[in-house]
């Protein structure tokens, strides 16, 4: 039974102060009973054993016997939270000051003191204020300072070394001072020992020493401006960039590298999130295209590709420099096929809103798009300059396409409300006919409530709240509908029957024409992609054919539908590719308006390519 082993254990603590190690190994067995057990943790605490341990730690002139009281009182204090709210005074914070000030305590006392602290002020502001006001965590920076020298240190055998040890555990409970209620006094407290982790940085990439000061960086700046701007201010955000830099070098070769690289990643980005002007900063060392690299790494867990991607938002959403770069790299094609590719809501938020930022630097450039005063010094800026001008080009003739498709739906849907356009199809399959041309199979009311509830992150919602037209490829969006890019993503599994888009299709419709000059698609290969196209119907074909074969009977009239028909539009449940469809509209004797206006589309833009490729040979030449 639980509770006689406790009364007995805790009998036996009380009649064995003579003999150290047997009451040692009672702590040992009460904290192996209370570990992660609330009940028992509540009991001893009830019997009296919680304030008995806590006097033997500070009475016992056995260093043996102090360390394992400490212990039992961390694992109980963990286990239960009321034991946490017993024990959090200034009093014992004192105390525990005291074992960390004494010449004669030793580094494992001295670990066992600061694993009671951390138990203290884990998700406790209460434990959070003692911390600050006892001075405590004064202490605790000092011996971040000074408890690990580089000429002292011994990462390869870190695990049985007792200063790398109580380092580590002191840059834990610092996290725990800071984080979890956020807390920005003891924020602003630590930053003061920003340049030693700024040096520790520089001096040493070694994952013991780069994991726990990312982390302690990382919830020290999160969501505070002041200590963001102070980091930058010192360095700090210049010597992450070097040492992703040096990671990404290193992770061709070590997978523990590239991982090690997406911690650095995360408190780079926590250094940015909320001012995100500072990410100019990252501009100089190309910041950008070492996340795109460590992107298509096919290693990466959903998290981690989340925590890169809006990383890249982040250095993207005001800098120029940062959005260039992003393009040059081919960064778009990748949003996009994440965005497609993606079943994670999360994944999904975050990749559109890198679109979103490339949208906004879209329609900052057609301000300057008449400006010729540009300084051109070189090629390089050169071709910079062009690839601005083609993706500008490229907004405004998706435009136009738009714009001529909805005129060709709006003349459809009359003809068919005037009764010109006979179908020998029941009334109810007319019915569903008119409602062929709807994005979203729930209507655009549905689709418009989805899309209110498609809530980003709070960091992203500023950003997400815009929505992007998305043309379809059989049937031409509704005046002013509009389909969130998230949405669509999310839907396109279930509804690829309404919506047959597929991959190089959604680049078509938004990725600027530069990226394309070398024949890529939109997953960055130059693979053709199958895309299906939906069963339109025996009798759905052009209007403009079906006034020659009104007045001819109904046998007859099957027979020449079928020779007057688009083969676009008769195409229906056929496997087709991205060539083998533009060829099959090419030797259509019969195209409708609507493919007639696709393949028109699709020539221009291949011509558009042409162009720029053959400036591209004649300026290399």
């Amino acid at each position: 039974d639980m509770k006689t082993d406790l009364n007995l254990l805790l009998e036996c603590l009380k009649y064995q102060m003579d003999c150290p190690l047997s009451q040692k190994e009672a702590l040992i067995t009460i904290y192996s009973i209370c570990q992660q057990n609330s009940e028992a943790s509540e009991y001893f605490r009830e019997i009296g054993g919680l304030m008995f341990i806590n006097d033997l730690a500070k009475s016992s002139v056995h260093c043996i016997v102090k360390e394992a009281a400490l212990f039992t009182l961390g694992i109980i204090i963990e286990s239960n939270v009321y034991c946490q709210q017993t024990l959090c005074t200034s009093a014992l914070f004192e105390d525990l000051i005291l074992f960390l000030i004494k010449k004669d305590s030793g580094v494992n006392l001295k670990r066992m003191s600061v694993y009671v602290i951390l138990v203290l002020v884990s998700n406790n502001k209460d434990g959070q204020t003692y911390v600050r006001d006892t001075g405590c965590i004064s202490l605790l920076l000092q011996l971040f300072r000074t408890t690990l020298s580089t000429s002292e240190k011994n990462l390869s055998d870190e695990n049985i070394d007792p200063c790398y040890q109580l380092w580590s555990s002191v840059c834990s409970t610092l996290c725990a001072c800071v984080n979890n209620p956020q807390n920005e006094d003891n924020q602003n407290i630590c930053c003061s020992v920003f340049p030693y982790a700024k040096e520790w940085l520089e001096s040493c990439t070694k994952p013991e020493i780069v994991r726990p000061i990312c982390s302690f960086l990382g919830l020290t700046v999160a969501n505070n401006s002041y200590v963001q701007k102070y980091f930058v201010s010192i360095g700090g955000l210049d010597t992450l960039a070097k040492v992703l830099l040096e990671l990404m070098h290193d992770s061709c070769l070590s997978h523990s590298s590239m991982k090690l690289a997406v911690v650095v990643t995360k408190t780079l980005d926590a250094c940015i999130a909320n001012n995100s002007a500072l990410g100019v900063v990252l501009a100089k060392y190309r910041t950008v295209s070492e996340l795109l690299k460590l992107l298509s790494n096919e290693t990466l867990s959903t998290g981690e590709k989340i925590s890169i991607i809006l990383t890249i938002g982040h250095c993207t959403e005001v800098c120029e420099e940062n959005q260039c770069e992003l393009l040059q790299n081919n960064g778009l094609p990748l949003m996009i096929q994440v965005l497609t590719e993606s079943q994670d809501e999360e994944l999904i938020k975050a990749a559109t809103f890198v679109l979103q930022n490339c949208k906004q630097m879209t329609e900052q450039l057609s301000l300057k798009l008449h400006d010729n005063s540009l300084n051109v010094d070189n090629a390089e800026e050169l071709d910079v300059q062009v690839r601005k001008r083609c993706l500008q080009d490229y907004w405004k003739k998706a435009k136009e396409i738009l714009h001529r498709i909805n005129s060709i739906e709006k003349e459809h849907d009359e003809e068919r409300v005037q009764g010109e356009v006979f179908v020998d199809e029941s009334p109810v399959a007319n019915s569903k006919g008119l409602k062929s041309h709807e994005v979203n199979p729930d209507g655009p009311k549905k689709c418009t409530e989805r899309t209110h509830k498609d809530v980003c992150s709070p960091q992203l919602t500023s950003k997400l709240n815009n929505q992007v037209l998305v043309p379809s490829v059989t049937s031409a969006p509704q005046k002013n509908e509009t389909v969130n890019t998230m949405d669509a993503a999310s839907t396109r599994q279930s509804e690829q029957r309404n919506i047959p888009c597929s991959v190089t299709e959604l680049q078509t419709d938004s990725e600027p024409p530069s990226h394309n000059i070398n024949g890529k698609t939109a997953c960055g290969n130059n693979q053709s992609v199958t895309f299906f196209l939906p069963h339109l119907g025996q009798h759905s074909f052009c209007s403009e054919k079906t006034q020659r074969v009104k007045s001819t009977s109904a046998t007859s009239s099957s027979h020449k539908m079928a020779d007057l028909r688009c083969l676009g539009c008769t195409a229906g449940g056929l496997s087709l590719n991205s060539k083998n469809f533009t060829k099959m509209l090419q030797s259509c004797l019969h195209r409708c308006e609507h493919h007639r206006v696709i393949l028109e589309a699709e020539e221009r833009y291949r011509g558009e390519l042409r162009r720029v490729a053959a400036g591209n040979n004649s300026r290399s030449a």
